[in-house]
């Protein structure tokens, strides 16, 4: 039997040129914010150990989900990534999508796996006594109404899907403009 291929951590559409995502950009840059974005943050925490056939299907169903949008070239997810912790037992997957109605769309869309998954999960969940609790929290963001800073990293988050621009400090010092620094332009030229 085959091995599949095991979940990615993080995983986003690059934007069109975008930089090895594993190579870190010396400098500072910023991500496009002229379009909106909606975060949808969910987590899961087993709080009973013991009852792995109440959590396990639960930290099964995501990957699927998550899979199924990755290879779908139109699908409205842009990236996530998976962070484990704070404590042992707990995941939080954040994602990235174009538009919260988006979401909404694929959570209630029969034919999709996730509407199925989670009818299955809220079945065994009214039946596991508190054996995994979940959670999800879901931002709507307007355009231009978010700032998205990256110094000295690889693209990450809205950057690696959005693209970078190199930035600088405003003359005011009030925040950042397109430009290179200089100081980093010294940096990086040696």
């Amino acid at each position: 039997m085959p091995v599949q291929n095991p979940m990615p951590m993080h995983w986003s559409r690059s934007a069109p040129g975008a930089p090895d995502p594993r190579k870190r950009m010396r400098g500072r840059f910023m991500a496009d914010n002229t379009e909106p974005i909606a975060v949808l943050l969910i987590g899961a925490r087993i709080n009973k150990w013991w009852a792995v056939h109440h959590w396990i299907p639960v930290f099964r169903a995501m990957p699927r989900m998550l899979r199924e949008l990755r290879k779908d070239p139109d699908s409205p997810l842009l990236g996530y990534r998976i962070l484990w912790g704070p404590w042992f037992g707990q995941v939080t997957v954040v994602q990235y999508w174009r538009r919260a109605g988006d979401i909404r769309a694929f959570s209630h869309d029969e034919s999709r796996t996730h509407r199925p998954a989670q009818d299955r999960f809220m079945a065994r969940y009214m039946r596991a006594n508190g054996a995994v609790g979940i959670w999800h929290e879901m931002l709507s963001v307007r355009a231009g109404s978010y700032q998205c800073l990256y110094g000295d990293m690889p693209p990450t988050g809205i950057g690696a899907f959005r693209g970078l621009d190199a930035v600088m400090n405003r003359p005011d010092g009030l925040g950042y403009v397109k430009g290179e620094d200089p100081q980093f332009a010294a940096i990086t030229k040696h």
